[in-house]
């Protein structure tokens, strides 16, 4: 019976994990984009060093998301 009921909390907490952990991600990749083209857009001179900034800064904000799932496939896997 414990285990029942275990094994669903976990799934509710990695859905909700998973869930809340990808909105920082996308509200930030679409913030830092958007700047990006911003930018591009002001000054194309400087496109190429925006662009590689930007991919950077996403690389590192999508982290975050992967840390989500790693700690989801924890809890599904684990109990």
């Amino acid at each position: 019976m414990e285990t029942a009921i275990v094994k669903a909390a976990a799934a509710i907490a990695a859905g909700l994990c998973m869930g809340i952990g990808a909105i920082g991600p996308a509200l930030g990749e679409g913030n830092a984009v958007g700047k990006a083209l911003e930018g591009m857009a002001r000054q194309p001179e400087v496109a190429s060093t925006l662009r590689t900034n930007m991919i950077l800064g996403c690389a590192i904000t999508e982290s975050t998301g992967i840390y989500s799932l790693v700690i989801s496939l924890l809890l599904l896997f684990m109990f």
